[in-house]
């Protein structure tokens, strides 16, 4: 091969269009790079035999309550040290509301442990993929050996997966639209404890999507009474009319993993 071939052979034009990675990031491209994240997750739950799931939703920001503690016990400590200081107030204000929701990383934990008892291999575990109560939820379908899931995204400050996730089954999205669909498309029931943006922004695409018939009825349970008692008032949609009184029930609110539980096995006729 004389010179001029070789320049020819080592142009970017002469990369194999799937191995082109500089090709696939152009704005051009979006449509196939979108494409590719549909069909990569597709392949490997069908590989894996995954058809039907149940999703939890809910805060990353949740710990066990001995962190929770923790973490309370240091923003009072440091604002102490400086106490006009108002970041360190709006800190401790924020460790002290986590830790009122620190019980609902046990409730996630053993609602998933209850999937995985009660239905077998029948259901698997979907959740965001990161910490919190999402990792609740993954670690209890996955220490009882559940098919454990986890869609993760590319965030401005990085969100790694939890550990405890199947073995490839944890999967890396760029795009929400593409994340949200497979969250969506296999699943049986919502289970939704609480949570902020990310978690509401989940709560109200999912009751569109049944309200508006491009999803089948199925449960969605909120866990954790006061907290979607005070944060949310569906009823109140239906007072002003912009709901029907009927869609106003579309959620049961309950307290605790059984109560949760209980709900999906009711609707699904399992002993």
């Amino acid at each position: 091969m004389n010179q001029e071939q070789e320049k020819i052979t080592h142009a970017q034009s002469y990369l194999k269009a799937y191995e082109d990675i500089q090709l696939l990031k152009k704005d051009i491209m979006r449509p196939v790079r979108m494409e590719l994240e549909t069909l990569k997750p597709e392949l490997y739950l069908k590989h894996h035999g995954i058809e039907e799931t149940i999703v939890c939703f809910g805060s990353a920001r949740v710990q066990e309550t001995p962190q929770a503690e923790k973490r309370v016990a240091e923003a009072k400590k440091a604002l102490e040290a400086n106490p006009n200081d108002k970041n360190l107030k709006n800190r401790l204000y924020e460790a002290e509301g986590l830790l009122k929701l620190s019980k609902y990383y046990d409730e996630g934990r053993k609602f998933a442990n209850l999937v995985v008892e009660k239905a077998g291999d029948r259901f698997a575990v979907v959740t965001g993929g990161g910490p919190g109560l999402m990792e609740a939820a993954n670690r209890g379908a996955f220490e009882k050996g559940g098919k454990s899931i986890g869609f993760n995204i590319t965030l401005p400050h990085e969100q790694k997966p939890n550990p405890y996730i199947t073995e490839n089954l944890a999967f890396l999205f760029h795009y929400f639209a593409i994340r949200k669909l497979h969250l969506v498309m296999r699943s049986k029931a919502f289970v939704v404890f609480p949570g902020g943006f990310g978690t509401f922004d989940e709560l109200f695409e999912v009751l569109t999507l049944v309200k508006t018939g491009k999803k089948q009825e199925l449960p969605i349970v909120l866990v954790g009474k006061q907290f979607w008692h005070d944060v949310v008032n569906i009823p109140a949609l239906a007072s002003y009319g912009v709901i029907s009184p009927e869609e106003a029930e579309a959620c049961t609110i309950v307290e605790t993993a059984e109560e949760a539980w209980a709900e999906i096995a009711k609707f699904y006729n399992i002993k």
